[in-house]
């Protein structure tokens, strides 16, 4: 073997450190599912405890764990946790005033 073939074949001029594209540059690059699932979530949960319905609690919980999954570290926590605990209050209203397993809403 050569020397030659020892040396790193690659080229030091033609590597570049990834930065992301940001968002505040092109905003259309932004996710919107975490916004539209917290939205979806409040508003499954007040049908929830206003309308007594456990299904509508179920989902306000399970799109509440969606948005906090999908959200990024610089969001706003008190928004998405305050989401979150009014689904899991609407779950809990829901069962405290009839405590009956669920039925199926069809």
């Amino acid at each position: 073997m050569s020397i030659n073939n020892m040396a790193d074949p690659r080229r030091q001029n033609k590597i570049f450190r990834y930065k992301p594209p940001s968002t505040e540059a092109n905003p259309t690059m932004e996710d919107p599912t975490p916004d539209y699932m917290n939205l979806l979530g409040m508003i499954f949960s007040m049908c929830g405890l206003m309308l007594k319905l456990k299904w509508c609690a179920w989902i306000a919980v399970y799109c509440s764990f969606i948005s906090f999954a999908n959200s990024r570290s610089s969001e706003d926590t008190k928004q998405m946790m305050s989401s979150f605990m009014l689904s899991i209050s609407a779950v809990v209203m829901s069962y405290l005033q009839n405590p009956q397993p669920m039925s199926p809403p069809w």
